[in-house]
């Protein structure tokens, strides 16, 4: 909980800092705020490791069917990359460009749960 308090405080202090230069230097804005959202997401890369030693507990609960776990990390992985570079060019000013990599991100998760997709078909049509 402490550490959830400080990154919070660490991203208001940014964006204070990046509103500071926005009038003058609006492309100092621009780098303090990827600057900010690297050091948060590098934050987030160290929970990482909590929420892996999780995952290998469920693991071991799906027993053979541990490509749907291998497309579930894939999928949390295509979303914040997209999620991070969107807000990225939202922030820069750049919304089209933003909205073109949400759409990426949406086909590529669309793609990855593909196979999850031909599955639960094979499975409904071995039940009639």
């Amino acid at each position: 909980m402490t550490e959830l308090i400080k990154v919070s405080f660490l991203g208001i202090a940014g964006v204070l800092l990046a509103v500071q230069f926005k009038t003058q230097k609006p492309e100092y804005a621009t780098y303090i705020g990827l600057a900010i959202g690297i050091l948060i997401f590098a934050f987030c890369l160290r929970q990482v490791e909590a929420v892996l030693l999780q995952l290998d507990k469920i693991r071991s609960y799906l027993g053979g069917a541990e490509s749907y776990l291998s497309i579930l990390l894939r999928v949390i992985g295509i979303t914040y990359i997209c999620e991070f570079s969107a807000a990225i060019c939202k922030d820069s000013g750049y919304q089209s460009v933003a909205g073109q990599i949400e759409i990426l991100g949406k086909l590529a998760v669309m793609f990855a749960g593909l196979p999850i997709l031909f599955t639960v078909i094979e499975q409904i049509r071995g039940f009639m």
